[in-house]
């Protein structure tokens, strides 16, 4: 991936797309800059306080450690959790080691180095990403456990419902048995019987109520959110896909 890599050591002066992903690294180091892809006072400010706090070479130049020390939550989730008795257990771990590293957006709307690796390289206002983010955990559980993925991967809430429905794997709240939604189940908030605007992670069910990991929300349960957060929801326009 490209948000994982850079080219060269950059440094006050510099300006660039690098830069700029330089500066978006920093902010979810919680060293807040302006992603505007200039490389000044502010941001040079920002890598000495970074590189001081994990005891780097304190230069102000972004180079091959540095950077690495930066990326280090994102490669934490790309590694592989133990195997599970299970896909569903696969899949709540590894949701759990991404709530871990506090995925969020930074700079905007949806955007941000978190967005696009669950986007595919796409951010921005257009692209909303809790169904971006619930895929790739599933596709990293299906490829952990060597099972094939069991709906078609989408960042349409509608167009995993569809799948799900196409696959024999859709389960309507009101018609549901809970005992049905178990741990790595996806649930739907339902707009409409054919609308659904939010999908997440079971990590966790009961008969009243089930807990989640779900990407693009926040401590409100909104569904435009702007992190990966832990929720706990009733059943209430919730549909569900059980693997």
């Amino acid at each position: 991936m490209s948000d994982l890599a850079i080219d060269r050591d950059y440094r006050r002066g510099d300006r660039g797309a690098k830069v700029r992903l330089i500066q978006e690294w920093l902010t979810l180091n919680d060293v807040a800059v302006v992603p505007d892809g200039k490389f000044g006072a502010a941001t040079e400010a920002a890598v000495l306080a970074f590189q001081k706090r994990r005891r780097l070479t304190t230069n102000g130049v972004v180079a091959t450690r540095t950077f690495e020390a930066l990326i280090e939550p994102m490669k934490r989730v790309l590694v592989d959790v133990p195997r599970k008795a299970n896909l569903g257990a696969t899949v709540v771990a590894f949701a759990k080691q991404h709530l871990k590293a506090h995925p969020r957006e930074v700079g905007g709307e949806n955007e941000g180095p978190w967005v696009r690796l669950y986007m595919n390289g796409n951010e921005g206002a257009q692209f909303p990403w809790c169904a971006g983010f619930a895929c790739f955990v599933l596709r990293q559980a299906c490829a952990r456990q060597g099972v094939g993925i069991p709906i078609t991967p989408s960042v349409s809430c509608d167009s995993l419902a569809a799948s799900a429905q196409r696959n024999g794997l859709f389960v309507r709240e009101a018609s549901a048995d809970h005992t049905l939604v178990k741990p790595g189940s996806l649930f739907l908030n339902r707009r409409t019987p054919a609308d659904w605007t939010h999908v997440g992670i079971v990590t966790s069910a009961s008969a009243e109520f089930f807990s989640t990991i779900e990407g693009n929300t926040n401590d409100q349960g909104s569904r435009e959110g702007f992190e990966v957060c832990a929720r706990t929801r009733g059943y209430v326009s919730k549909d569900f896909i059980v693997f």
